[in-house]
């Protein structure tokens, strides 16, 4: 158990590092608009499409570094990317697991509808959830 927490711990450090970065990055070209949180979790969902489609297709890869692909890297990096692996799982199949948090997305949503930018607001939210699941069925037919 102490092994699989350090190497979800190890991932989720490399994925926080590489969000901010990118964050830091998009901050420069933002103009009002969280375009930042709107690249690094649709990265996140098209990484985590083709992590899972690669894990299930190649049974032979550790737990242990499934886990800090999966759990550690794409969690650290966006929690948005699970919540689209899951949506796509819901149009797919017709099921769909825990919810994750993305609280970051949430509060730009927010911000965008207080400060009156309805176009943006509504755009956001549909561009990130659109294309979030977008990308992860992208990464999962990436790697068939």
């Amino acid at each position: 158990m102490v092994k699989e927490i350090l190497y979800i711990g190890a991932g989720g450090f490399i994925g926080s590092v590489l969000r901010y970065l990118i964050s830091q990055l998009m901050k420069q070209t933002d103009g009002g608009f969280p375009w930042g949180t709107l690249i690094v979790n649709l990265l996140g969902c098209l990484l985590i499409g083709i992590l899972g489609g690669f894990i299930s297709r190649n049974g032979n890869i550790s737990h242990n570094l499934a886990l800090f692909l999966t759990v550690g890297l794409c969690g650290g990096f966006t929690t948005f990317s699970t919540f689209s692996k899951e949506a796509l799982l819901l149009l797919q199949v017709g099921l769909c697991g825990g919810f994750t948090t993305f609280s970051t997305f949430s509060k730009e949503a927010l911000l965008l509808l207080q400060n009156g930018c309805y176009l943006s607001f509504i755009g956001y939210i549909a561009t990130s959830v659109i294309l979030g699941v977008m990308a992860v069925a992208l990464g999962l037919w990436i790697t068939k």
